[in-house]
């Protein structure tokens, strides 16, 4: 018999929005002299001694399969990293070692949705959060934390999205794309909520290393919520090594053993070079984070002083290298800036309603980029600013 359907697509994969980055990155591409703010990724190579570790691990040979949890070694030093840096513990067999964080969040989806089940996605966000529920089975239901509390979410709009059906949030921070970092006693906040509830929470803490005014504090530490948060974390932002895909979750031992058999099936296991960069970095990376940090540190003051002067209002991002200025000031949507920007001024940036509905009105600017091209920017900006 003859199938009914007209399309060999899913509908849930027909009715999936492509990434909103990603039409900007295609169309920066086909221009010439463009200085893109638009791409969240460092603009330092990745440090030679991790480099060189990876080059070792292939001359002598180590380029199987890993263990699908990832190699001992690596694992090891993850939970050696996680107790000492974040004041949370991990045996190596908690541990799972990914293809990036973004296939931490896409295994963690499958392995804890049931068809039905609603997770409460915090927005702005990065754009893959609430598509992974969706292809996992499950309903996102967002929550917008908005400009006048700094794109902090509060606890009273957590607790009024929670209905019968929900079963986890979903947050980071420092966030993607505000820059917007929670304190101890936020979370804390937070933390209360899922015990009362009883949700569990994946936090995606991939930007953990790059803060700067305040210390950074895992979801995982906060009394009673070791048992259920997954931690997501992975290389690309804090070493410098987005094109190595290396990712890491963390999780109580229960969900850590489910979580494999998803991680079995799709990916089997991570690059095994990647890994062998990956102990490298772990052991030996802290100077380089640290220089990378103080580099980010300067450019944010830059980029968000730029902003202000300029009339576009913009909150001071506690971490990771995104501005997220309002350009509500000028009349025109996010998109129609974007795109006027991009033609008018080869200047590339993220429009903020890509990232949710609070998005709006704003923009997304990397800083991860040199001070020479951050000062063309800002002028090219200023010129298209005062040109409206």
């Amino acid at each position: 018999m003859k199938s009914t359907r007209n399309t060999y697509i899913s509908k849930t994969v027909s009715a999936l929005k492509p990434s909103g980055i990603r039409r900007f990155f295609d169309l920066a591409a086909e221009m010439d002299n463009v200085i893109s703010l638009g791409v969240g990724e460092p603009d330092f190579v990745t440090p030679w001694h991790i480099r060189e570790a990876a080059i070792q691990s292939i001359e002598e040979g180590y380029t199987s399969y890993t263990p699908n949890a990832g190699i001992p070694e690596l694992r090891q030093e993850i939970s050696s990293y996680v107790k000492t840096r974040f004041q949370v513990e991990y045996s190596p067999s908690e541990i799972i070692v990914t293809l990036g964080a973004s296939s931490a969040i896409d295994t963690a989806m499958r392995t804890i949705i049931d068809p039905g089940d609603e997770v409460i996605v915090v927005e702005p966000c990065f754009v893959s959060y609430s598509p992974t529920v969706t292809l996992a089975g499950g309903v996102p239901v967002t929550v917008q934390a908005l400009k006048e509390n700094d794109f902090k979410v509060l606890p009273e709009q957590i607790e009024a999205a929670i209905t019968d059906k929900t079963i986890a949030l979903m947050i980071c921070f420092p966030n993607n794309p505000t820059g917007t970092l929670l304190n101890k006693k936020e979370l804390e906040a937070l933390a209360e909520i899922a015990k009362k509830h009883d949700l569990i929470v994946i936090s995606d803490e991939i930007y953990a290393e790059l803060t700067y005014d305040e210390e950074f504090t895992s979801m995982a530490s906060i009394p009673g919520m070791r048992e259920r948060t997954i931690l997501v974390n992975g290389f690309s932002k804090a070493f410098a090594m987005t094109g190595w895909r290396l990712g890491y979750v963390c999780a109580p031992a229960e969900i850590t053993s489910a979580m494999l058999k998803v991680h079995q099936y799709a990916l089997m296991c991570a690059s095994t070079m990647s890994q062998y960069a990956g102990v490298e970095a772990l052991r030996n990376g802290k100077e380089s984070v640290e220089k990378m940090v103080n580099s980010y540190r300067q450019r944010r003051n830059f980029i968000v002083n730029s902003f202000n002067e300029m009339g576009l209002s913009c909150h001071i991002p506690g971490g990771a290298f995104y501005a997220f200025p309002s350009i509500e000031s000028t009349g025109l949507s996010s998109q129609e800036f974007a795109e006027r920007l991009l033609k008018e001024k080869s200047v590339a940036v993220v429009p903020g309603d890509v990232f949710g509905e609070s998005g709006e009105g704003h923009i997304r600017c990397s800083y991860a980029t040199s001070m020479e091209e951050l000062r063309e920017a800002m002028k090219r900006i200023q010129e298209f600013v005062d040109a409206l």
